[in-house]
This record gives C-alpha cells, sequence and structure tokens, in this order.
C-alpha cells in the first residue's frame, strides 16, 4: 500500500554497533548463581538422605545378627547344660567306658581312721 506522501527509502545501518546490555549479564549470573546453590543444597540434601538409608539398612541388618546370635547361645547353652549333667555323663561313662560304681571296700575316706574316731 502506497501513499502518495510516503517514500520509501533504503535504510543503510552499516555504522549501527549493538550494545551488550551489562545489566543482562548480571542478571543471568544472578540466577546462575541462584540455580547453583539451589542445587547444590539438593545434592547435599539427597546425598545425606541415601546415607541415612543406607545407615538404617545396616542398622537393621545388625539388629537381625544380634537376634540370630542369640538364639544361638541359648541354644548352646542349653546343648552345654545337658551335656554336663551328671545323670548322662555317668551314663556314656558306663556305656562307653566300661566304668561301673565304685563298691564300698574300694572307697577311701579321709579323715576317719580304720579304729574309729580320730
Amino acid at each position: 500500500m502506497r501513499t502518495s506522501y510516503a517514500k520509501s527509502r533504503p535504510v543503510h545501518n552499516r555504522y549501527l554497533v549493538r550494545e551488550r546490555d551489562r545489566s543482562l549479564l548480571v542478571d543471568l549470573a544472578r540466577v546462575a548463581g541462584a540455580i547453583l546453590v539451589v542445587g547444590s543444597a539438593l545434592l547435599g540434601y539427597t546425598w545425606l538422605h541415601l546415607g541415612l538409608i543406607e545407615n538404617g539398612y545396616a542398622v537393621g541388618e545388625l539388629q537381625q545378627k544380634i537376634v540370630e546370635l542369640e538364639r544361638r547361645e541359648r541354644h548352646l547353652r542349653l546343648e552345654a547344660a545337658y551335656l554336663a549333667s551328671p545323670p548322662r555323663l555317668e551314663a556314656w561313662a558306663v556305656e562307653h567306658l566300661g566304668m561301673s560304681a565304685p563298691e564300698l571296700d574300694q572307697m577311701i575316706f579321709v579323715g576317719v581312721s580304720r579304729g574309729g574316731l580320730p
């Protein structure tokens, strides 16, 4: 659309130089710094949280191991009490070693003389 009063001229912008906007760079640096701070804080929190979870699992495993070892200790104590019981030892000695209870003439009494009182 051409009008009689408007003439088009070619624009010669050969000598125009665009200036850098310094405030834009400062704003960009501030935003980048804020992102770095928040990102590093989130990474630190995540790292600590994962360490806490890992230690929680380790504590749980150790508690299970303690329960298992206590159960095994009770079992071994019962077995030791059974194996050390006098009736069982006497039966084993008679059966495997051929031992028998001593007779009265085989016994020696300490502190008693043969003729009477000491």
